[in-house]
């Protein structure tokens, strides 16, 4: 399965270098960045499962960034462990209230950190990332990159693919092209709104007749994968 991966965001280089080290050895991809405004660019370049995220910086802190990221759609979901080396019952309080999902106290052991990050990938990580997910006879496995109706195998583009899983993680609510195009291409890539379009078809075409009707047109807004009428 791939790497999940990690950005740590914190201005001290020997900090992100032991972080660093140990999640490499647990077998995670690592991005890193010494402050706020370049972790924010990397976070919409590259898509990481998880931040760590340091409390105190210069400039831009990390309970700022952290309410920055709550606050915009492409990012909100993401999950964020505060490194802090405050422990006062306060501050804690603050970073789960701006949207953090676990907070560790600095000095923490490099083991501490990799069983509170893996707990917290567990909590976040919807089915269809990591787990099959099917809906009415059509099933997506994540794991082996396969897709298939009523048992027999589909065919289809790796950017269909894509764009189903999304769906299929992501049902019952309409998106626009533009938040299609961030969650789905990156925001890092630049493709006009109507290549969204051409790939609906193709994956409408890929599903056949049987499923076709669960990618939904939603006029005015965009599209909605949804098995009700």
């Amino acid at each position: 399965m791939t790497a999940k991966t990690v950005l740590i965001v914190d201005d001290e280089a020997p900090i992100r270098e032991m972080i660093a080290v140990a999640l490499e050895m647990a077998d995670y991809r690592v991005l890193e960045a010494a402050n706020a405004q370049s972790a924010h660019s990397m976070i919409v370049d590259n898509q990481p499962d998880l931040l760590l995220l340091d409390w105190m910086m210069p400039g831009t802190s990390g309970i700022e960034l952290a309410r920055r990221l709550k606050r915009e759609e492409a990012t909100r979901e993401l999950p964020i462990i505060m490194l802090t080396a405050k422990s006062e019952e306060d501050n804690k309080i603050q970073g789960l209230e701006a949207g953090a999902d676990d907070y560790i106290t600095k000095p923490f052991s490099p083991r501490e950190l990799v069983a509170r990050l893996k707990a917290v990938l567990r909590r976040t990580t919807p089915r269809g990332v990591e787990e099959p997910v099917e809906v009415d006879g059509l099933m997506l496995d994540p794991v082996s990159h396969r897709v298939s109706a009523d048992g027999k195998a589909l065919e289809m583009g790796p950017t269909e693919y894509r764009l189903l899983q999304f769906f299929m993680t992501h049902q019952e609510r309409a998106y626009t092209r533009s938040q299609l195009l961030d969650q789905v291409w990156g925001g890092n890539v630049y493709v006009e709104e109507r290549t969204v379009d051409v790939h609906i078809r193709r994956l409408r075409k890929a599903l056949g007749d049987a499923h076709q009707h669960l990618v939904q047109t939603v006029r005015g807004t965009g599209y909605r994968f949804s098995n009700k009428g």
